[in-house]
């Protein structure tokens, strides 16, 4: 699925920083707390802190691959719609559902109109924290993945990008909650 035919703003910096593919090698470990960060939200206008949440409610992260504001991986722009499309389930819940993308401040902008998104857009355009969560990269962007966190911070799940299993549902990504909130913490 190609989402547009318009490749302007495509050969930047971050595209030949990601053009050779390296495959997703994250070694987070279930119950170990994931690493903090610091990025725009777009969507809201203000600076989010993952540590802030420690405490306080679950966090979903969804690493998402878009490469301008025109050009989305074919995907990720199904898994983009959808997790935009069931944000009232996650919010519903009290959980906090962050979008990483690697587009900069100006395409996330435009990214968040067109695309009417309701959950936080956090922009890491020097693809500083995808690296730190070893997502892998290939063809001019990092690579997609889910990260499910609990209240406290720790890993309840993680699923990292494959030609088979592009992106975690978002039934994959609330059945970890369902078990918290049957008694089953995973933490």
């Amino acid at each position: 699925m190609l989402t547009s035919t318009d490749f302007s703003g495509l050969l930047n910096q971050r595209f030949f920083q990601n053009l050779l593919p390296v495959p997703a090698t994250n070694v987070l470990k279930l119950g170990q707390i994931t690493p903090d960060f610091e990025l725009p939200d777009i969507n809201n206008g203000k600076l989010v802190r993952l540590s802030n949440y420690r405490g306080d409610r679950p966090v979903v992260l969804a690493f998402t691959r878009i490469f301008t504001e025109k050009q989305y991986c074919p995907f990720c722009f199904p898994h983009i719609k959808a997790l935009n499309e069931s944000w009232e389930k996650f919010a519903d819940r009290n959980i906090e559902l962050l979008m990483v993308t690697s587009t900069d401040d100006r395409q996330s902008e435009i990214v968040v109109k067109d695309l009417g998104l309701k959950m936080p857009l956090l922009s890491d355009p020097g693809v500083r924290v995808f690296r730190t969560y070893q997502t892998g990269q290939a063809l001019g962007a990092p690579l997609p993945a889910q990260f499910v966190l609990d209240r406290d911070g720790k890993l309840l799940f993680k699923h990292l990008f494959s030609f088979i299993d592009h992106n975690a549902s978002v039934e994959t990504l609330l059945k970890y909650f369902d078990k918290q909130e049957d008694g089953h913490t995973l933490s």
